[in-house]
């Protein structure tokens, strides 16, 4: 049975997020709430736990994982970045934005798209999972919380915890969440910034 934390959605407590960074670090999968939805989260290079939510959101080998960052630092050691783009990128986050980027060598090879060599990489605003990427110290690998034959995220807690209470380790309940996608903007397109998903934001940002 996953272990079920209720957390404050402003202020959660410190106990609980600590609790769930030791079960990620122990090779754990977590749900956890974010702006758009709810989402599964693991170690960057775990391959044994991103197996485990292809095999729950029954996704093929093409799916393109998202890595969850705290800020611009930590974004800034996973992908390529000029002048613009680093401008373009500050000025959105952190937000319900998904920003596609060449990768670095940071990122492990297995989590690229195969011929482009980008990744997906975002900075929430919700406050539970800026205190987990805190208190873990890197980035998450993420996939939004979307069941099979369904078109849109689980957005409560208690939901997440009946729904999947036998194959994740841990459900962050901190209440309802948004629905509402990331808008996904391509940077490595031509022209650059595209918009491939319109989300739950403008771009560029107003």
């Amino acid at each position: 049975m996953a272990r079920y934390l209720d957390v404050h959605p402003v202020d959660p407590q410190p106990r609980a997020i600590a609790q769930t960074v030791a079960v990620l670090r122990d090779g754990g999968l977590v749900a956890y709430p974010t702006d758009s939805g709810y989402a599964l989260g693991a170690l960057m290079g775990d391959q044994q736990a991103k197996e485990r939510i292809r095999t729950i959101r029954r996704l093929d080998d093409r799916h393109h994982y998202t890595l969850v960052c705290r800020d611009f630092a930590q974004l800034g050691q996973l992908v390529h970045v000029d002048n613009h783009v680093f401008r373009a990128v500050k000025a959105a986050t952190p937000g319900p934005y998904t920003f596609i980027l060449p990768a670095t060598q940071e990122v492990p090879r297995r989590l690229l798209h195969a011929k482009k060599k980008t990744v997906g990489v975002r900075i929430p605003e919700h406050p539970v999972v800026r205190e987990l990427l805190a208190e873990l110290g890197e980035p998450l690998l993420s996939s939004t919380l979307i069941l099979p034959d369904e078109t849109e995220p689980m957005t409560d807690g208690w939901a997440v915890k009946e729904a999947l209470d036998h194959v994740v380790d841990v459900v962050l309940d901190s209440g309802e969440c948004g629905a509402d996608p990331t808008t996904v903007v391509d940077f490595t397109t031509d022209p650059a910034g595209e918009v491939a998903r319109q989300g739950a934001a403008p771009w560029p940002p107003r």
